[in-house]
């Protein structure tokens, strides 16, 4: 009885807190100039991707499940319903990136690989957050710049782990830092 009254309790305090970060993402991206990065939709299989692997070759990868498919494709549907527009669109050269980023439909991307996954590409963590730093922060456009990456490329860049299908918005301070603004849920199953 008293795990429940605590459960209770946090869930309640958790939700409007969630429901005020959610707020402030649409808020940014209607304001224009902000960075959202994106974690690909569902591709399941755990992390990395299977012994053997070839970026050219997406059949050797971890791939988008179809729940990810529709799931990109309801994204992108969500962010169009809000009017939210991307002045450039980046993506990791991982498929379940590409893919995630071509079924948004929010205009062409093109592959970084300062975006690369740097759970498979372990030996270039330090490289690879650098360098996806570095394009972030010197993003200067009118409009927004969505980056398609990996859950841990995200969390590297900001300190927020997000789930498959999220988004994390992002705001570029005076000094070049990544400032998270809020966060966007993926659409509910």
């Amino acid at each position: 009885m008293f795990r429940a009254a605590i459960l209770a309790l946090f869930l309640s305090l958790c939700g409007p807190s969630a429901q005020a970060d959610e707020a402030a993402a649409w808020q940014a991206l209607n304001e224009g100039g902000h960075v959202a990065l994106l974690r690909h939709a569902a591709a399941p299989g755990g992390a990395g991707d299977p012994p053997g692997f070839r970026l050219e070759d997406c059949a050797t990868q971890r791939n988008l499940s179809a729940e990810g498919r529709a799931d990109a494709a309801a994204i992108g549907a969500r962010l169009k319903a809000r009017k939210i527009a991307f002045e450039k669109i980046l993506t990791s050269p991982w498929c379940r990136c590409v893919d995630t980023a071509a079924l948004l439909d929010m205009g062409a991307a093109t592959t970084d690989p300062a975006f690369s996954n740097i759970v498979v590409l372990s030996d270039q963590r330090g490289q690879i957050v650098k360098a996806g730093r570095k394009v972030i922060s010197d993003w200067r456009g009118n409009g927004n710049l969505l980056v398609v990456t990996h859950g841990a490329n995200i969390s590297a860049l900001t300190g927020i782990s997000p789930g498959s299908g999220e988004m994390v918005v992002a705001r570029i301070g005076a000094d070049g830092a990544i400032v998270p603004v809020g966060r966007i849920p993926p659409p509910p199953s």
